[in-house]
């Protein structure tokens, strides 16, 4: 059987041997009687990633390298690798090492001898990330599960391992902008969980601030909840209920005490506070209409501009484009 090793590389030609060095004496080890490929996903790196892949894969007849026509992020990175992976299992991993391979070899256990389609990898132990990093995560999956119609298991991301027929669902599903771990959590199936302790990053440095970051979980939000939408029924209504209800103290007081001045300071106050909530609300339906609007487009979520290699027959394999399901390649 064939299990495939899915890792997106962007800048880390610090990382390449030390992850290569770690996995490949690990599996061979733990695992003799598996075959293995390993899909490395080259996201427009401006170092000299590439170029060390590639004499990998020279070297290696396991390694396929899958080069990007430009960077499209790790999520389409990630989409691209699914696509490309042949495995009878496919396990996602990170280039840092921070997710342990140590753990596969369980993975692929609970997958082969009980049956479980996907197996999810937990962090048990953040210690090793910032404190900010550590409540940010919290937040945004305490928020995202208590709005989201499918909750994302807190504490987990790409590591796992997913079955043959997993990998085919997902690369069927025809969204162009994918957050792969509502993704993951969305196909369903029979599920198990690996605990494991977050290491420090073994090279390199992070290519996530904390900008990209923040667009990531307005992207998981908005793409498995609309309740950003609905809360503003809500919020009108409330408003409204409070316009009321001043409307009638303003009505008794003048009947009662006479006619009052009106102040410019509430006047000011009420109108910044009413047209702070129009735009957070246009602001909200232009984020939903945006998707939509990229979606209709139809792009392929991304565009491959060769893979290296050696293929069934020992052949080197070319592509030159690509989309959810294989779209384009060659």
């Amino acid at each position: 059987m064939l299990l495939s090793i899915v890792t997106p590389f962007y800048n880390e030609e610090e990382a390449i041997d030390a992850f290569f060095s770690r996995l490949t004496g690990l599996l061979d080890r733990t695992l003799p009687a598996y075959d293995f490929e390993f899909v490395c996903v080259d996201d427009g790196s401006r170092d000299r990633t590439l170029e060390i892949l590639k004499a990998r894969a020279a070297a290696d007849a396991r390694v396929r390298v899958v080069e990007l026509a430009r960077n499209f992020g790790k999520e389409a990175a990630l989409t691209a690798g699914l696509t490309v992976a042949r495995g009878d299992a496919v396990i996602p991993i990170d280039a840092d090492l921070q997710d342990p391979p140590e753990i596969i070899p369980e993975m692929v256990r609970l997958w082969a001898d009980e049956g479980y389609d996907v197996v999810e990898a937990r962090r048990a132990d953040r210690s090793s990330d910032t404190w900010l990093k550590r409540f940010s995560a919290e937040s945004f999956y305490k928020l995202n599960n208590a709005i989201a119609e499918t909750p994302i298991p807190e504490n987990t991301g790409d590591f796992r391992l997913m079955s043959r027929r997993v990998v085919d669902v997902i690369n069927a599903l025809p969204e162009r902008q994918r957050f792969m771990k509502g993704i993951f959590a969305w196909v369903g199936f029979r599920r198990a969980r690996v605990e494991f302790v977050r290491e420090q990053r073994v090279a390199g440095s992070t290519k996530w601030n904390k900008w990209r970051l923040w667009n990531l979980a307005l992207e998981g939000i908005t793409s498995f909840s609309t309740w950003p939408l609905r809360v503003w029924t809500y919020v009108g209504a409330a408003i409204a209920g409070l316009a009321f209800l001043y409307g009638l103290i303003l009505i008794v007081s003048t009947l009662i005490g006479g006619r009052s001045v009106p102040g410019y300071a509430s006047l000011m106050s009420a109108i910044l506070f009413m047209g702070g909530v129009q735009l957070i609300g246009i602001g909200i339906l232009g984020e939903y209409l945006g998707r939509t609007y990229l979606e209709t487009k139809q792009r392929p979520v991304f565009v491959i501009r060769e893979i290296y290699g050696r293929g069934e027959g020992g052949q080197q394999e070319a592509a030159h484009g690509g989309a959810p399901g294989g779209a384009g390649q060659t």
